[in-house]
């Protein structure tokens, strides 16, 4: 079979949805007919949205803070985690803890990013950003 033509095909027929909409059958549906409620998508799937996710983020965060690609490893993964999950606006209000990382105080900043609703919704993961950036000394 002509795997080729049989994409051109199902593509044309289905269409290129790039954001969840209910197909025909009133199942929630995303890219080429990706029934999502019945056959959902794989770990190695996961995998690929999420990578292509955190280079988002990361080019998102040094449009928006130029200076966090000097800070030490642990602070920068415990920002783009931040990132990830709030995103950049969200993550702007933390103003008091931008500013102590750009200043390289790190245990200001771990103790800075406790004091959030933010941190209490998400709890231990909160906790695991907050060590990470106090380790960054």
């Amino acid at each position: 079979m002509d795997r080729d033509q049989l994409t051109e095909d199902i593509t044309r027929d289905e269409g290129v949805k790039l954001e969840l909409y209910k197909c025909t059958s009133n199942k929630w549906t995303i890219g080429v007919g990706r029934n999502l409620e019945d056959r959902g998508i794989t770990t190695s799937e996961a995998m690929v949205l999420l990578n292509n996710d955190i280079d988002i983020v990361l080019d998102e965060l040094t449009s928006a803070f130029p200076w966090w690609t000097q800070m030490p490893e642990s602070a920068q993964r415990a920002l783009a985690n931040m990132a990830f999950n709030l995103g950049i606006p969200r993550l702007s209000q933390f103003k008091k803890m931008l500013s102590y990382l750009e200043e390289n105080k790190f245990r200001e900043a771990a103790a800075e990013s406790q004091k959030s609703r933010w941190a209490e919704q998400v709890g231990d993961r909160s906790k695991r950003i907050a060590k990470l950036i106090r380790d960054a000394n």
